[in-house]
């Protein structure tokens, strides 16, 4: 598909913001918050005051009324540009989730706290339940007016940060091992919640998070009570697109930043990107993004017209090509730069980093071909 001018003005608006805010990397270090490696409350702010945080979120919530597109081109463009706002992959599915199965009342509170800056959190994952969801076992016992929530989360982007955490939790055993699972509201400062950062390759945004007796009232389910295996599933390919167009842009500024290199770099009294070896690979590897990119916003503008199975078909071969050639780039960018390109001088030794998770989260690619794969009736 083609954008819109007014996409593209969007698209140019964020590069331009990017170009200006968080260039160098001086500019991007100055800005963090202390004891973060990529995230800047006074960035994340700008862009509430833009109205970008909410780009997705209907007026009427306090977002922008934007579609799918405009979110695919913010969240390129962010990290094409490196900008330390890593919290908005989570908040944004966080307002998915709010958006599909929210009451009104919790639409018009988070929806518009999230508009406005808020940081959220989705908790799924546990030590034993990673892929599989249906073995959540995380537990929420119904008491008089709420639940106690028992149990321990894993690898929750910004918890540490977030005013509220969508909890993935089981409310009973059913026969079929997807039932009985139910999303709750919790507050990030509750009493009962503990979250333990872990470090990681790229740094330390995701958590270890705890909870122990934890109270939550029944307002604060989202949702069906026992539904919300299939509320999750509704909301994977929206997750699927948002690290689609990470992969774009991680992948897009790895290759700007090694075409760049090669056009200065100097051996044997040339410039190394006349090297028809490096030519080559980089017009191949061109090719492979803009591949990525055609298929990424066909499937943004399909998600507007509802969901449907081809869509989700294409949700997962998305995330499948842009995270697979965003790491191909990023590693043939430091063979490329050769020393230069594993020294932490540059950025490029971050965007090898950064890209190698990029077939892990939002689904493993493995999980992405087997939905795939039966799709195409093969089970």
């Amino acid at each position: 598909m083609s954008l819109t001018v007014e996409q593209l003005d969007f698209q140019a608006a964020v590069r331009d913001f990017c170009a200006r805010e968080c260039a160098t990397r001086e500019q991007r270090e100055a800005l963090l918050d202390p004891d973060e490696e990529d995230q800047s409350g006074a960035l994340y702010a700008k862009l509430a005051d833009l109205g970008w945080l909410g780009v997705a979120i209907p007026e009427e919530y306090g977002g922008s009324g934007g579609t799918y597109v405009e979110q695919t081109v913010l969240f390129e463009e962010l990290w094409r540009g490196l900008a330390p706002v890593k919290a908005l992959g989570p908040t944004t599915t966080v307002a998915g989730c709010y958006k599909r199965f929210g009451s009104e009342d919790q639409k018009r509170d988070a929806l518009a706290a999230i508009a406005g800056g808020d940081i959220m959190s989705i908790s799924i994952s546990e030590p034993g339940a990673g892929s599989d969801v249906a073995a959540v076992s995380c537990a929420a016992t119904k008491v008089s007016g709420g639940y106690l929530l028992n149990g321990q989360k894993t690898w929750c982007s910004y918890a540490h940060r977030a005013t509220r955490i969508l909890l993935v939790a089981r409310t009973s055993r059913e026969e079929r091992r997807h039932s009985g699972l139910t999303i709750f509201e919790v507050p990030g400062d509750a009493e009962g919640v503990e979250t333990k950062r872990i470090s990681t390759l790229g740094g330390r945004e995701v958590n270890d998070v705890f909870f122990t007796d934890c109270f939550v009232p029944d307002e604060n389910v989202v949702g069906d009570i026992g539904r919300g295996f299939a509320q999750i599933m509704a909301g994977l390919d929206g997750e699927r697109l948002l690290g689609a167009a990470v992969g774009l842009g991680l992948g897009q500024r790895a290759l700007d930043d090694t075409i760049a290199y090669v056009k200065e770099r100097r051996q044997f009294d040339t410039t190394i990107g006349t090297f028809q070896a490096l030519r080559h690979r980089l017009a191949d590897l061109a090719t492979e993004l803009e591949c990525a990119r055609l298929l990424t916003y066909e499937v943004a503008a399909r998600m507007e017209r509802g969901p449907d199975p081809v869509t989700t078909r294409m949700t997962s071969m998305a995330k499948i090509k842009t995270s697979e050639v965003a790491k191909q780039i990023a590693l043939e960018g430091m063979q490329m730069m050769g020393g230069y390109g594993y020294a932490c001088e540059y950025d490029m030794e971050s965007h090898v980093r950064h890209s190698l998770v990029l077939p892990i989260y939002a689904g493993t690619n493995e999980i992405q071909r087997e939905i795939i794969s039966g799709s195409l009736g093969l089970r």
